[in-house]
């Protein structure tokens, strides 16, 4: 039967390579063996054929690696776990198409999922990402996330998540694309850089997000084009050391890099706030010592970071950005509270 499945998705593949594709699916995998079949036999059924498939194989030693050959999927293999940032730039860069769809192995995408996709990035040239309805794998009556935002205290959070998946219905600007399932104009990357390769995983997503808001792009959430996501599918769990030092480091790097000194300034207060609730959460968890690690890492490191140059010209656009995280922290506590309530 996996034979048969995957000479279908070669041949059909191929017929879509024949006419002119509109986007490259870039599949990152690191040990992902066990969710490659539920994954592509999903980009299989889909109605919209204007794609191609790339994989960038980070290291994989699960025999993910003989999978990929074995059922000829186009693939770069990588001799090293280069962390999501470098295996979907190896894939960004290799691409040919206008369009990249970025998603993550560990999700099963609708059969509408991709045809949506494009329909919603080019309903304007100023559109840079657009995020799906990411709805959980195990319980499809609770969303996943419906794009990412950002708040104030340097907290960013997938909107919706754990909510019904009955609601976020509406198109609507987000800070950034979930990166687990988004697409991307190409060009972009070009003008505002590519995934951030320091962040190796966790945060490159809102980081890209914000370059592209500084440049007055947007980025978009599509409730039509919707995907099923295990969710840490990689790293195995919610919280982990690895997970916790990261995230807590690549935090750093986000606001020294795209914050110019003013607004760094402007929002000192509420930022160094949030480092101290983060601490307190995580030392509640077991997590304390992780997290300052990665505090550390990251203000010993930032200054490697390419900052991005302050340009007068994007002032409007700094002025919506920190507009766009004084509602990012509203609607994380009214969503915060709502989860709280449901629970009750």
């Amino acid at each position: 039967m996996t034979c048969r499945f995957m000479t279908s998705l070669h041949l059909r593949r191929k017929k879509a390579m024949s006419n002119a594709a509109k986007v490259t699916v870039v599949i990152p995998n690191y040990n992902g063996l066990k969710f490659m079949e539920p994954c592509f036999k999903a980009l299989n059924m889909q109605i919209c054929r204007d794609f191609e498939i790339l994989v960038v194989d980070n290291g994989s030693t699960d025999g993910s690696i003989e999978w990929l050959k074995e059922h000829k999927v186009p693939s770069i293999f990588l001799d090293t776990n280069t962390g999501f940032s470098g295996a979907v730039n190896v894939g960004i860069k290799a691409s040919k198409t206008p369009y990249v769809i970025l998603l993550n192995n560990d999700t099963e995408p609708d059969c509408h999922y991709i045809g949506e996709m494009i329909k919603a990035i080019e309903r304007s040239p100023k559109i840079f990402s657009v995020s799906s309805k990411m709805i959980q794998l195990y319980d499809h009556s609770k969303m996943d996330d419906a794009g990412d935002m950002y708040t104030l205290m340097g907290w960013a959070f997938q909107r919706g998540v754990g909510r019904p998946s009955s609601g976020y219905n509406h198109v609507c600007r987000v800070f950034s694309a979930c990166a687990g399932a988004a697409i991307y104009r190409r060009e972009v990357f070009e003008t505002i850089g590519y995934f951030d390769e320091m962040h190796f995983a966790y945060l490159e997503d809102i980081d890209v997000g914000y370059r592209a808001r500084i440049y007055g792009y947007d980025n978009i959430y599509c409730p039509t084009a919707i995907v099923y996501h295990v969710g840490s599918g990689t790293s195995g769990s919610r919280y982990n050391p690895f997970k916790v030092r990261l995230a807590a480091r690549n935090n750093i790097y986000l606001n020294y890099k795209n914050m110019p000194l003013p607004q760094l300034v402007l929002n000192c207060v509420p930022l160094g706030l949030g480092i101290l609730v983060k601490y307190g959460f995580f030392k509640k968890i077991g997590f304390g010592k992780d997290y300052i690690d990665g505090l550390k890492e990251g203000f010993k490191t930032a200054r490697l970071c390419k900052k991005v140059k302050y340009d007068k010209k994007h002032l409007k656009n700094y002025i919506s950005i920190e507009w766009g995280l004084c509602t990012g922290t509203v609607l994380y506590i009214r969503e915060f509270l709502a989860r709280q309530a449901a629970k009750l």
